[in-house]
């Protein structure tokens, strides 16, 4: 088994993921306290480094950032005057460390004020009460940091396939999940909140825009094993049915999200492409359903050292036109219509339903044809082919279902 996914054995290390999750929320809280606010509590949150988790730098004295060295097991806080003052991570209480981060606030020239109570863990104790004793696994955590390394990685590649808003990828303390969330760009409905310990507030500004998240969590929360997760919000119709890859991810009953277990993609025989396929489909689950502006927010994957080709200069829908055009496979039943452009095919299916009528059920744009307004064309000949023949289409399928909504020139070949 590859080192950079370790193995994680929650039940084997809850105690001390407990601890590092209330150490956390203790130096989040600080940060948060003394950070302007950002759009969905991104002010708030910790950033993987090759060494463990930091804040970033805070503006509170000189300017004050924290890291948590989950290799050498030491919180290590440095200011703008250059000084640097530390704290031992080891087997301690709640209470003690919040007294020692205090004390290594107010010498790094900071206000250590913020908040002194814990969010979003069951039966909360102020930071200044919890005095039961807490253990500290070095060998555990270290595994830990070596599997968010792992997962930072992949959430990393996947953002730079989004051009559209897109959260950084960025370990929450409430949860303690690292997580990454793409948004269609819309307004969400209010949402109901009501999360235990979360105050209403923060709940409903970190969903006032549509979204397809996902994340990684160590464990707890209702699931007693290393996960990841992914949801919508709103979830559209149907999005719980979706078809999810990899084969062991699944719907969540209790959780209303897909969960894939951490174990299913570190036992891959190449984990990043496991991962890489849940984070994938559930996104695409999440916008064709949802009827995303996909061609408007995806792009190619990101490459090392190349500049993503400007829309201006890709091969837009003009220059397509000229160079290849959409084939169409039409046959008693059922048709296609294809497209292939530098190797890569995109396709869109349909069935006839009787005379004068087709219902195109799916469309399959691949990765490397993503911004290229490739799935527009597929169905825009679908359109002018209906207007020829005189029969009329049900867009099933939700990606052109959202194409020929976006288009009201398109909508007279709609079945009424």
């Amino acid at each position: 088994m590859r080192n950079d996914w370790p193995e994680i054995d929650y039940l084997g290390w809850r105690e001390t993921c407990s601890a590092l999750h209330l150490y956390l929320q203790i130096v989040g809280k600080y940060r948060l306290a003394h950070s302007p606010w950002l759009n969905h509590s991104w002010n708030a949150t910790f950033y993987v480094t090759p060494r463990g988790l930091a804040t970033s730098p805070i503006p509170d004295g000189s300017g004050i950032e924290i890291l948590f060295d989950l290799r050498d097991h030491e919180v290590r806080g440095t200011n703008g005057d250059g000084r640097s003052a530390s704290i031992a991570l080891k087997a301690t209480t709640v209470a003690v460390f919040h007294a020692d981060f205090v004390r290594m606030i107010t010498d790094l020239g900071g206000t250590p004020t913020f908040n002194g109570s814990p969010n979003e863990v069951p039966f909360p104790v102020p930071f200044t009460e919890d005095h039961r004793d807490r253990p500290y696994d070095r060998d555990a955590v270290q595994r830990f940091h070596r599997a968010l390394v792992a997962v930072d990685r992949v959430f990393r590649s996947f953002r730079t396939s989004f051009l559209g808003k897109a959260s950084p990828v960025h370990l929450f303390w409430g949860a303690l999940d690292l997580a990454v969330t793409r948004f269609s760009g819309r307004r969400a409905p209010l949402h109901p909140a009501g999360i235990p310990t979360l105050p209403d507030d923060v709940a409903r500004e970190a969903y006032d825009r549509e979204v397809s998240s996902a994340g990684f969590w160590p464990g707890g929360g209702g699931i007693d094993y290393p996960a990841f997760y992914a949801y919508a919000y709103p979830a559209p119709n149907g999005f719980r049915a979706a078809s999810i890859a990899p084969e062991a991810a699944f719907w969540h009953e209790g959780l209303s999200e897909f969960v894939l277990p951490y174990d299913a993609v570190r036992s891959a025989p190449d984990p990043d492409a496991a991962l890489m396929a849940f984070l994938v489909s559930t996104y695409e689950a999440a916008a064709d359903l949802g009827g995303w502006d996909r061609e408007l927010l995806e792009c190619t994957p990101g490459q090392p050292g190349r500049v993503r080709t400007a829309d201006a200069d890709r091969p837009g829908s003009a220059v397509v036109s000229e160079e290849a055009g959409v084939e169409r496979e039409d046959g008693a039943a059922k048709g296609r219509y294809r497209l292939v452009l530098d190797g890569a095919e995109a396709e869109m299916t349909y069935s006839r339903a009787g005379q004068g009528l087709i219902i195109i059920d799916h469309t399959e744009v691949p990765a490397a044809l993503r911004g290229r307004k490739v799935g527009e064309r597929l169905v825009r000949r679908a359109v002018e082919d209906a207007r020829k023949e005189g029969i009329f289409i049900i867009p099933l399928c939700p990606f052109a279902k959202a194409q020929i909504d976006r288009h009201p020139e398109w909508q007279d070949v709609l079945r009424r």
